[in-house]
């Protein structure tokens, strides 16, 4: 009998930290990612990551933003911005390629490259859309922003349209140059994405 509860014992302290291991989220993405202009307790991967866990999810949040990285910068890094032990991935690149006016064709076939590389290890992942700045014109933005929405289908990704929406050009959730979001900023865009990243932890634990 006692032999029995000791097993048991045994048993359950094994089970328990395999029970409680977290799905390892690897947010990969420039300085919207990194959390620039922010302390990193309110970056997006930690304030993701405290919303999630708060939500009921064992999750753990490995920030891979690199400020001003454009999408090649991004597939330059690849290999080891991408842990082997990642579950899943929200990919959050070419803001800085619509800054700076960067071919459009030539970010999607980054962007492509990259999520094909995600697709060939397995891992479910978020793709963030982001939209351009008008000043290229409005054919240039109409291709870029199109470019996200087609790149998730094309890979079966799950689709955020806009990282930046219900924070854009608001005063109050921006740093002062209007571009990146201060930490309240942050905490709306946590806020409005975090449904779609608990359709990824679906897409995680539905793996075999």
């Amino acid at each position: 009998m006692q032999v029995g509860v000791l097993l048991l014992g045994v048993n359950m302290a094994l089970a328990a930290p395999l029970a409680a291991k977290p799905i390892k989220i690897v947010a990969f993405g420039d300085s919207l990612t990194a959390g620039f202009g922010v302390a990193p307790a309110d970056a997006f991967p930690a304030q993701l990551e405290r919303t999630l866990k708060a939500r009921g999810h064992m999750v753990e949040l490995i920030n891979s933003g690199v400020s001003g990285d454009t999408a090649a910068d991004g597939l330059d890094r690849f290999d080891w911005a991408i842990p082997d032990d990642a579950q899943a991935v929200i990919l959050e690149l070419g803001a800085n390629d619509g800054l700076r006016g960067v071919d459009p064709k030539r970010t999607r076939a980054t962007l492509d490259a990259i999520l094909t590389q995600l697709k060939a290890r397995k891992l479910p992942v978020l793709l963030t859309g982001m939209k351009a700045l008008h000043n290229w014109g409005d054919a240039y933005a109409a291709e870029f922003d199109a470019m996200f929405a087609d790149l998730a289908k094309a890979h079966g990704a799950l689709l955020y349209p806009f990282f930046l929406d219900g924070v854009v050009l608001d005063p109050k959730l921006n740093q002062p140059d209007g571009l990146h979001p201060n930490a309240q900023g942050v905490a709306v865009i946590v806020d409005r994405i975090a449904p779609h990243v608990e359709q990824l932890l679906a897409k995680v634990s539905a793996l075999p």
